[in-house]
């Protein structure tokens, strides 16, 4: 039977003690050798990076790190004070959990530090066995050290895993998490911890693509589970003064020559393992290269008769007059998308994303439609290749204008895109989310739409460009996305840019967003179309066209 209440989980009254705290070697370390008198409250010693982790208070949160960013001595400091507050203070016990025993005697030695500088309290650091106890009734005995606060509280740092973690109650801090042994079983079993109001914070350089570290992350980022993400590696660690940070250790001065020298040689060191470089530095899983999708993930959420239709014109059309542009776009709508939207279901919601391009690629604006069920099913994917800014805000407008239930769209903003999407934005209020892609936008919000593919939460239409564009999504420098300058041709001869998985990834990105729905009651017939759209796209002539309120995502009504 395993014990209840075990020992490291009981108040210490009688400590079982390998020696003394008298008789502990003077080697043991203060951390990495800090100052006597630091005061890591004191301005300019602890760095933006670190705030940032110990400002939030999320009882889940993940720190991706790169190497000696500064992580753990926050996180002492966090736990120091938390272990010296009372519990009207919410103070508790805190559980360090390193992959070494060194690692164990460095925590505990930031602790016993911040206890004298911060707290005022002489802690004395004691070396004990913690019991281990099993379900099997077996026992294993962990060296661990703590230091015990006045306030009935204490910090614990174990030098290896406990079988069973379930007992602890308080914040357990799981370091260097990708190399320990069977670190999802811990994970798991930190969760018990919540029930109780407990905390779990998992810190860790990577340890390959595939490890259950990594793993987790994806899964935050994909909103699989409520852990928050901190992504630092060392190159935000230097941006915010790591290299200040070690002059001053040193007692020497800080100059930009010396710390790119610095830095240079620090990367240098790896040779030619960039691999290595980046995932103890930059914090890029190594193996995390090549195809995010393989053909068979992408075939198998792929549905037949989801219409694709294309329009494309030469460059004399953009020269065209007004009203001829206008009216060949128009007959095209009504002749190919009308039929479309008209036959889309006005009880469930429908989402939009597009990527734009006026002349090489193309745009690609995506409807999808979303049931009960949560999948996301293209219904509608509309194709722009050389077409003037105009009568792409044209088709923009005359499919979003026939949409049933339009609760969100997200656009490209990015450079040419920006005018379609600051349209879009006029026209449509808070349902469009203009969107500058950026790293973070990648690393934030493409591993969601990755994981719809393993979990068959999206439908795309059956075709051979829409495959190769989403085989084209790459794991490039860490990131999911499109490789610069990549292109290749379509089915119809022309060079493509992935623009389909794009749009796709956007509407997806749109589906997951909050939004507001409003009922309505119509004042007459239901527009036969979005005529308005070509006639009047800015609503301006007061010819008495109906807009819908913010968040309505329906019709126009005369």
């Amino acid at each position: 039977m395993t014990s209840t209440q075990p020992i490291a989980n009981t108040a210490p009254t009688t400590p079982i003690l390998t020696r003394s705290p008298d008789d502990l070697p003077q080697e043991l370390p203060r951390g990495a050798e800090i100052p006597e008198d630091l005061n890591p409250l004191s301005e300019g010693i602890l760095m933006a990076h670190q705030k940032e982790w110990l400002e939030d208070k999320s009882e889940l949160k993940i720190a991706e790190k790169g190497r000696r960013t500064g992580i753990t001595f926050a996180e002492a400091l966090d736990d120091t004070i938390i272990a010296a507050s009372n519990r009207k203070a919410d103070g508790s016990n805190v559980f360090y959990i390193g992959d070494t025993k060194d690692k164990g005697r460095e925590f505990i030695g930031y602790v016993a530090h911040f206890a004298k500088v911060i707290a005022g309290e002489l802690v004395k650091i004691e070396e004990f066995i913690f019991k281990d106890e099993r379900a099997d009734g077996t026992s294993k005995d962990i060296s661990a050290y703590r230091c015990s606060f006045a306030s009935g509280f204490r910090v614990e740092a174990l030098s290896s895993n406990p079988a069973n973690i379930r007992g602890l109650q308080g914040v357990v801090v799981i370091d260097e998490a990708a190399f320990h042994r069977d670190v999802r079983e811990v994970i798991d079993a930190v969760n018990a911890l919540l029930i109780w109001g407990g905390k779990v914070r998992v810190i860790s350089t990577h340890n390959g693509h595939l490890n259950p570290f990594n793993e987790l992350i994806r899964e935050a980022h994909a909103g699989k589970n409520p852990f928050h993400v901190h992504h630092m590696p060392f190159a935000l660690a230097v941006q915010n003064g790591l290299f200040r940070r070690v002059c001053l250790m040193k007692g020497t001065p800080w100059s930009q020559e010396a710390q790119d020298a610095w830095e240079a040689n620090i990367r240098g060191s790896y040779g030619a393992r960039t691999a290595a470089m980046r995932q103890e530095l930059d914090a890029i899983p190594a193996e995390m290269e090549g195809a995010a999708l393989t053909r068979v993930q992408i075939e198998a959420c792929m549905g037949q008769n989801i219409p694709l239709h294309r329009w494309s014109q030469g460059d004399d059309f953009k020269n065209a007059p007004d009203e001829t542009r206008k009216a060949k776009a128009l007959q095209w709508c009504e002749t190919h998308l009308k039929p479309v939207l008209k036959a889309l279901d006005e009880n469930l919601q429908h989402f939009m994303g597009e990527d734009f391009a006026r002349s090489g690629d193309v745009t690609d604006i995506v409807i999808f439609e979303q049931s009960a069920d949560l999948v996301r099913r293209a219904k509608l994917v509309v194709e722009l290749r050389n077409i003037p800014f105009d009568q792409q805000r044209d088709i923009l407008f005359y499919v979003c204008d026939m949409i049933p239930r339009f609760a969100k769209g997200a656009m490209d903003k990015t450079g040419n895109g920006a005018y379609l999407a600051e349209k879009a934005a006029q026209r449509y209020g808070e349902r469009i989310i203009e969107v500058a892609f950026s790293r973070e936008w990648y690393a934030r919000e493409m591993p969601a739409y990755i994981e719809a593919f393993g979990d068959k939460t999206v439908l795309l239409p059956a075709h051979a460009d829409v495959l190769a564009d989403h085989q084209a999504l790459q794991f490039v420098d860490g990131i999911i996305r499109v490789p610069r300058d990549f292109r290749f041709k379509g089915s119809d001869g022309f060079d493509r840019h992935a623009d389909s998985a794009i749009a796709c990834a956007l509407g997806y990105f749109a589906s997951r967003q909050d939004y507001t729905e409003y009922g309505y009651r119509g004042l007459g017939e239901a527009r036969d179309g979005a005529v308005d759209a070509f006639n009047d796209p800015d609503h301006e002539d007061g010819r008495g066209w109906w807009t819908p309120p913010l968040g309505a995502g329906m019709r126009g009504f005369v």
